[in-house]
């Protein structure tokens, strides 16, 4: 007989699929690269990160209003922009490119209608 603590857990899974993220926009820029270039590891950012923070910090809106712009809890957004900022504070002081990953399961708010 298994333990009490693992009756719950899912063997061969590694956790439930994340919600596709809704984006209002996709950014057209991949990278900004510090000037002189340094060969250190650069910093990656998330599409999901950026959408926060262009949310959060550009368009004012709280976290609430933000996650249910892009389909999340409010948790979620915030744990995003607090992410976000750190990736972005650690690539300005140690002069790292910043990267910007595009991901496949994010949606447009056009076809977050039909799902």
């Amino acid at each position: 007989m298994c333990p009490c603590w693992c009756r719950r857990r899912r063997r061969g899974v590694a956790g439930r699929i994340p919600k596709p993220i809704i984006a209002s926009s996709i950014p057209v820029i991949e990278s900004f690269k510090p000037f002189p270039p340094k060969n250190i590891e650069p910093v990656y950012l998330d599409l999901a990160e950026v959408e926060a923070l262009k949310l959060i910090e550009l368009e004012k809106l709280s976290c609430q209003e933000a996650g249910a712009r892009m389909n999340v809890s409010r948790n979620t957004v915030w744990r995003l922009v607090e992410e976000a900022r750190e990736k972005l504070t650690r690539a300005i002081v140690e002069g790292r490119e910043i990267v910007i990953l595009k991901e496949e399961n994010l949606l447009d708010e056009t076809q977050s209608e039909t799902v």
